[in-house]
């Protein structure tokens, strides 16, 4: 039996809106495993790889000036890592996405919450059209923004990461240990440093906006057709945001499985390339911005079984005010972020009951004071390609 109400799914977003930009999903799941190798690269490799490593010091001076009003960690050696994808179109690489407008935005977020036992991971994907508090942030130029209430990709394109984390922090009471940006060149380079990734598609692709033509069935998508996978909206499922979201989990859940496989940890030929195309792509908090950062936090991360790593976005539903914006689903939200922030378990499955998709009351109160709740998610297990 499922616990309390806690889907809050919807496909509020319909294929009418236009969206200028599209971020690929993506996860410092496979990114954080890729340095658990890097002793047997040699030293001056090190020092490269170690240099590669942009530090977020900017954001790290920001975020100390608010350190009064952000949230006390309430459980040792548990950490809460913000995976930020920046749509930048500065750079080669990132300006054939678009027209380079001298802002970014973070069309794709998700929070990484590891346990303290180090025996689950779940990432929460927080959707960037949310309806939010964004607090005072320091624009580029030095100026403040007002605190105003308004989409959660408008923290990123007002004040960067810093800004985006004291968002997430104020939006669930959970303390930021670790942020990570990356772009769109970044992943690409990811994942051909892997040699690609599988995926099954249940329907074939033809996707002339992504530049996506691909056949049903078991296909293995390059650092560009995985770009496209998961950026794409229009002509795949719903057209809706939450099928986006959804994509772009399985896809981080088959990188993972990739990733952690021996055929490129145990293989130095593939694993060189792969730490460079990773160390490269990373802006970071200065806590993690070197080799041994990374690895410290990843030492115990090898371990965590498949079925314990899980998927699943915020509960939310369409806000009342505007079909095309979220807002979330209560109590199930607060629900949720109580659990991450005291370290307690929850459960994920891919359908739920009607009544708890809408946040219904509990199913299991009556059987037991402190039940698991269950969301509406998935596991890098199931996702595996059969």
């Amino acid at each position: 039996m499922l616990g309390p109400g806690v889907g809050g799914s919807h496909t509020g977003h319909g294929p009418i809106r236009r969206r200028r930009r599209r971020w690929v999903g993506w996860t410092a799941w496979g990114v954080v495993t890729f340095v658990v190798g890097a002793a047997g690269v040699g030293w001056v490799a090190y020092e490269k790889l170690d240099g590669n490593i942009t530090s977020d010091t900017t954001a790290a001076d920001e975020l100390a000036r608010f350190e009064r009003e952000r949230p006390t960690a309430l459980v040792r050696d548990a950490q809460n890592i913000l995976l930020i994808g920046s749509d930048s179109r500065s750079g080669d690489e990132n300006a054939k996405y678009g027209r380079d407008s001298g802002t970014e935005r973070s069309d794709t977020t998700i929070l990484l919450h590891l346990a303290a036992d180090r025996r689950s991971a779940t990432a929460v994907s927080l959707p960037r059209d949310l309806m939010v508090e964004v607090p005072s942030c320091r624009r580029a130029d030095g100026s403040r923004t007002e605190p105003v209430f308004t989409m959660f990709n408008r923290a990123f394109q007002s004040g960067g990461s810093a800004c985006t984390v004291r968002t997430v922090e104020k939006l669930t009471d959970i303390r930021v240990d670790h942020h990570v940006v990356v772009d769109f060149g970044g992943f690409k380079e990811m994942v051909d440093a892997v040699d690609g990734v599988e995926v099954c598609l249940a329907e074939p692709i033809h996707d002339k906006a992504a530049k996506l033509w691909l056949p049903a069935g078991k296909v293995k998508l390059d650092g560009e057709q995985a770009l496209g996978y998961v950026r794409a909206r229009k002509s795949l499922g719903d057209g809706s945001d939450t099928e986006r979201m959804d994509r772009q989990q399985r896809f981080l859940a088959a990188l993972a499985a990739k990733v952690r496989g021996n055929d490129v940890l145990l293989n130095p030929v593939k694993l060189y390339p792969v730490l460079d195309a990773a160390t490269s792509s990373l802006t970071t908090d200065p806590g993690l911005a070197s080799l041994r950062g990374l690895y410290d936090l990843v030492r115990g991360m090898r371990t965590i079984p498949t079925e314990k790593v899980q998927f699943l976005t915020v509960p939310r539903k369409s806000y009342a005010q505007d079909a095309n914006r979220d807002e979330l689903v209560e109590p199930a939200a607060e629900m949720l972020f109580d659990r991450l922030r005291s370290d307690a378990p929850v459960a994920v499955a891919r359908e739920l009951p009607a009544e708890e998709l809408s946040g219904g009351p509990s199913l299991m109160s009556s059987v037991t004071p402190d039940p698991m709740p269950t969301f509406r998610g998935s596991t890098a297990a199931e996702e595996a390609c059969e």
